[in-house]
């Protein structure tokens, strides 16, 4: 189980039900998850010596499409060649992606309250 499925479950479990965001409305605001790294399209014979290559091809972007057509993107590096592992690499580059749907949809929820509030005083 995830962190965030954990501390969903706990929130749950508490019955802390005002109004938040949960992991499931998070992911019905993605709509395309593109990973990319900056050597694509880059002959490494060409292009930089052998050090530079090796640390970009250590760098991985992941780049968030929301439903509104907005993007957030996010990365990973490490800093031995020799611990680089896509997969890995892939997985922290979408988790702090999506640590900033969180955080944007965090403000707009908060908005929406807000705006309630200011509305029910009239």
């Amino acid at each position: 189980m995830t962190n965030e499925k954990q501390i969903e479950q706990e929130i749950q479990d508490k019955g802390l039900n005002a109004p938040r965001l949960t992991p499931d409305h998070i992911d019905s605001k993605i709509k395309g998850i593109y990973y990319s790294n900056p050597l694509q399209g880059v002959s490494p014979e060409t292009a930089m010596d052998e050090g530079t290559y090796q640390n970009l091809r250590c760098l991985t972007f992941c780049t968030i499409v929301l439903e509104n057509g907005f993007t957030v993107t996010g990365e990973s590096a490490c800093a031995s060649p020799e611990n680089f592992n896509e997969e890995i690499g892939k997985k922290i580059a979408y988790t702090n992606a999506r640590d900033k749907i969180w955080q944007l949809e965090g403000y707009l929820l908060k908005e929406k309250l807000y705006q309630a509030q200011l509305d029910s005083k009239f």
